[in-house]
């Protein structure tokens, strides 16, 4: 459940460029969002390895933070410079890259939404049309984080929760917390979320924000954060304000590092979104629509609650996917 050396390369870099075997009817052009979180760096890998598979030759770009939408505008338009024949995109947020997305399809590109930032209703809107989405089913993640809670702490639980979503604006952190609260609301009415506040996807803010929460209610239960980086952010403030015991604390992404701090017993749970299978499914998909196969326009990837039990009992089939 390494990133293995190659995700340290790409953590480092702000973009970079990946040829797999050469092909005649062209290149792929993949835009992450950034390449500094590890949930990028897997995602990357299963991007390689389906390239490697499929026999197609595609570059990746990626800008500084998961923050700058405008760096990332300008370099989605100098990728289609390079004319690719499809684009497999994760957008900062649901309008950022409007502009390049409606050059791609001007310009007979196919365009992909990788792990699920652009919204459909805004696409329709503007007359764009991509070949799918694929991504993990954010809102049922939400309410997979809120089903752990509720079975270690038990319906009739009592107490305030918090919620720490995404970047304010972006559809993913949206459907993640959205997911959670409806489903805590169901199973356990009693859990109150008495804050919901946007971590930016920054592990400081998160820190800062569970900090000044706890502040006002020491007798906070648990924390879902949208992200496994805020999550851990949550972790450092819970921990050095002595609760590690009393407050449950969730992620959502399931990367390396999170994995790290469940198996210390420190973070409780990570909602795994396998960011590996969905850039290998990503290629894959692409490659048939390119072919003119009939592919989904939703391609749900699924998802696997990492605690320290199922880590450690590393009989789950999809533990392999895990990177």
């Amino acid at each position: 459940m390494k990133l293995r050396s190659l995700a340290l390369a790409l953590a480092a870099a702000v973009s970079l460029a990946v040829v797999a075997p050469a092909k005649a009817d062209g290149e792929y052009g993949i835009l992450m969002k950034t390449l500094s979180n590890p949930f990028w760096g897997a995602m990357g890998l299963g991007v390689e390895d389906g390239a490697k598979e499929a026999g197609v030759a595609y570059f990746s770009q990626a800008v500084e933070s998961d923050q700058a939408a405008e760096p990332q505008l300008n370099v989605c338009n100098t990728m289609l410079e390079r004319k690719p024949v499809a684009m497999i995109i994760a957008a900062i947020n649901s309008t950022n890259l409007l502009p390049c997305l409606k050059a791609a399809q001007d310009a007979g590109i196919k365009v992909a939404d990788l792990d699920g930032n652009l919204d459909q209703a805004i696409l329709d809107k503007e007359g764009i049309k991509i070949s799918f989405h694929i991504g993990s089913d954010n809102v049922a993640a939400g309410g997979q984080g809120a089903e752990y809670l509720v079975s270690k702490l038990g319906a009739e639980a009592k107490g305030p929760v918090l919620v720490i979503e995404g970047l304010s604006g972006n559809i993913t952190g949206q459907k993640r917390a959205t997911g959670f609260a409806e489903k805590l609301k169901e199973l356990a009415p009693g859990l109150e979320i008495v804050a919901s506040l946007p971590g930016d996807w920054d592990r400081g803010k998160a820190a800062t924000i569970t900090n000044d929460i706890l502040t006002r209610n020491p007798d906070l239960v648990a924390i879902f954060a949208a992200n496994d980086g805020m999550a851990l952010g949550a972790v450092e403030s819970v921990y050095a304000a002595g609760k590690g015991d009393q407050v449950t604390i969730i992620g959502v992404d399931g990367n390396s590092d999170a994995v790290k701090s469940i198996k210390e017993g420190r973070l409780n749970a990570s909602v795994a979104q396998l960011p590996y299978l969905v850039g290998k499914q990503a290629v894959e998909n692409m490659k048939k629509a390119l072919g003119g196969e009939s592919v989904e326009m939703n391609i749900h990837v699924p998802t696997l609650v990492l605690t320290k039990e199922v880590l450690e009992g590393g009989s789950e089939p999809m533990l392999q996917y895990v990177k």
